[in-house]
C-alpha cells in the first residue's frame, strides 16, 4: 500500500471544527480570513470580491474589524483609498491552523479547550473523541515535511 506524502487535509474538518469553536468564528468568517491572509493590504473592494462567494452578512466586515480580526493599515486619504490588513489575532490563528494541519496536537486539556469541558453539545463531544484519534494517529504517524524544491542550474 502506497503512503500518501500530502495529506494535509485528512483532519482538516477536525482542525477546521476546533478553530471555529476556540475562536468563535463562523465557517464564512474562517473561510475570509483564510483568503485574505496572503492578501497583505487589501481594500473593502477585495473583501467584497470574495465575500460573494461566502454566506451574506451585511456587516461582516465591520464586526471582523470591531472584533479585531482586521485591522486599518492606512485611512481614506487624498492620495489613495484606505488600506486594512488582517490583525495579529487573525496571522496567529492560521498559522496555528497550518501548524495543526503539519501534525501539531489539539490540546485536549480542559484549560486549553473548552470542548472537554462536561457540559458541551453533542458535536463537541463527537469532535473531541475524533481529537484524541487524530492525536494518537499524528503521534503514530509523525507528518513528513516534503522535501525543499532544489533549483536546478542552468547549463
Amino acid at each position: 500500500m502506497k503512503t500518501q506524502t500530502n495529506d494535509y487535509l485528512k483532519f482538516w474538518r477536525v482542525i477546521r471544527y476546533y478553530m471555529k469553536s476556540k475562536h468563535g468564528l463562523g465557517q464564512a468568517d474562517l473561510d475570509m480570513i483564510l483568503f485574505l491572509y496572503s492578501e497583505g493590504y487589501f481594500g473593502k473592494e477585495k473583501f467584497d470580491e470574495f465575500a460573494q462567494l461566502v454566506s451574506w452578512e451585511l456587516g461582516r466586515f465591520e464586526r471582523l474589524r470591531h472584533e479585531g480580526w482586521i485591522e486599518r493599515f492606512r485611512r481614506k486619504g487624498k492620495d489613495g483609498k484606505a488600506l486594512y490588513q488582517l490583525s495579529y489575532k487573525s496571522t496567529r490563528m492560521v498559522l496555528d491552523i497550518y501548524r495543526k494541519l503539519n501534525g501539531e496536537e489539539i490540546p485536549v486539556s480542559i484549560s486549553y479547550n473548552s470542548m472537554f469541558h462536561k457540559n458541551v453539545c453533542y458535536n463537541d463531544k463527537v469532535y473531541r473523541n475524533m481529537i484524541v484519534q487524530m492525536n494518537a494517529y499524528q503521534k503514530a504517524n509523525p507528518y513528513r515535511t516534503p522535501p525543499k524544491q532544489v533549483k536546478e542550474e542552468e547549463d
